[in-house]
């Protein structure tokens, strides 16, 4: 295990009032949805096909920029969100009597944090705030705690010393308020309620921007879900994200996929300063071109793993080579994407036709072959363009690209897997 890791395990076990539910103990399910489908309570009925395809570009632009290293200390560990296809939601309850909240899930965040009242700016949410005054089991964490300690931007309230958290995002979107504790409530797919009691999350007063109701953090950090169900769960969790808007789960704990045919593993590191998920890409195979990543050195870890980013992000060189290889081999015409966002294009209808290529990308010890879908998105009703763009950010390897891949973190073994998969069925 890493050093960060054991670091995170250790800042973990010296809070002392975890607990989870035993009749859980083994793991649970919980359904996502895409916050742009009509599954979800945030539908969005006047946005078009382009206006979600010109968000997802400013989205993955604006995390990548987020993500770079020398911006950590401005936009802290929260995700960036505009509205577009790049976004997952979860239900879960916060307090008691509990309130249900539909918050974003993100594993490049570790705050886990919902909107609250009384509120001095508050996204739009269709379902009451929560009223921590109303909940007998809330309370907010004193300035000495550890939990506020592992807070990379914080102060302390004047008037009765409690933990005050301040986030800000790369689209100028921000949340503030308390750090606290209270019970977190998840509901199963199979039915039977997991609850973790005395669960660190920010109390929201005052929220800008396009963050919606709140997030679930699922990032390597202390304060995160996964570190806060931590042995609970063996710090392990797995997704599955569908080709199609349909729902699909999120698995904390439980068997793992090791056993699921075709899966493959590769090395999960850490930055020593940042709490994100880094795999290390060598490079990628188009046909039999080999393009290698100029960026892998010694050091390993040089690209983000992300859920909440729809596109990869790539370095400049390596993605002017691979979108090369890739105009040769499909040798169309290309359509240049009227709003300039996106960097390879074709006619919907021309590029449905041609086969499936053969474009694998090879990370350490694990190479993953990619579908047209995972490739290309359709941008409007007749354009299809590239799902990927260049950077002088941190890379990011995107949503789309795990499409139809059950990808299991394992942070207790350092190890990121992939399994092909059906997750409309998973």
């Amino acid at each position: 295990m890493g050093h960060l890791s054991r670091l995170f395990l250790i800042i973990f076990c010296s809070l002392p009032f975890k607990s989870l539910t035993e009749a859980k103990i083994g793991g649970f399910t919980v359904e996502i949805i895409p916050r742009h489908s009509k599954l979800s309570p945030f539908y969005n009925h006047s946005a078009t096909l382009r206006d979600r395809s010109r968000n997802d570009a400013f989205r993955s632009i604006a995390r990548a920029k987020r993500f770079n290293p020398s911006s950590l200390y401005t936009n802290y560990i929260g995700s960036v969100v505009y509205p577009g296809e790049g976004e997952y939601l979860m239900r879960l309850s916060i307090g008691n009597p509990p309130i249900e909240v539909q918050a974003v899930v993100d594993t490049g965040s570790d705050l886990v944090w919902v909107q609250c009242a009384p509120c001095q700016q508050c996204n739009n949410q269709n379902a009451p705030l929560f009223n921590p005054m109303a909940s007998s089991t809330y309370a907010g964490l004193p300035c000495n705690s550890q939990p506020c300690q592992n807070l990379i931007e914080s102060q302390c309230s004047a008037s009765n010393y409690e933990c005050l958290y301040y986030s800000t995002y790369a689209d100028k979107s921000y949340s503030s308020g308390t750090l606290a504790i209270d019970t977190l409530t998840f509901d199963p797919i199979d039915g039977q309620g997991a609850t973790l009691s005395n669960a660190v999350f920010g109390c929201g007063h005052d929220n800008g921007g396009n963050l919606g109701s709140g997030l679930v953090g699922l990032g390597a950090g202390p304060l995160s879900l996964v570190s806060q169900l931590g042995p609970h769960i063996d710090y392990r969790f797995s997704y599955c994200f569908p080709a199609t808007n349909s729902a699909s789960k999120l698995k904390f704990g439980g068997e793992s996929i090791l056993s699921t045919p075709g899966v493959v593993s590769t090395p999960l590191t850490f930055s020593s300063l940042q709490s994100y998920y880094y795999l290390t890409l060598k490079g990628a195979s188009v046909g039999n071109k080999k393009i290698v990543n100029s960026e892998v050195s010694s050091n390993e870890g040089n690209i983000i793993i992300d859920s909440g980013t729809t596109l990869t992000m790539l370095k400049s060189s390596f993605y002017n080579n691979l979108q090369a290889a890739l105009r040769e081999t499909i040798n169309l015409e290309t359509i240049p994407d009227p709003d300039e966002n996106y960097g390879l294009c074709y006619d919907q209808r021309s590029f449905s036709n041609i086969p499936e290529m053969t474009v694998v990308f090879h990370f350490n010890g694990a190479d993953i072959p990619l579908k047209k879908f995972n490739l290309f998105k359709a941008i409007s009703t007749n354009l299809t363009c590239l799902a990927m763009l260049p950077t002088d950010g941190e890379s990011i390897y995107g949503n789309r690209a795990q499409m139809n891949f059950q990808v299991e973190y394992d942070r207790a073994n350092n190890q990121v897997s992939f399994a092909p998969a059906n997750c409309a069925q998973f």
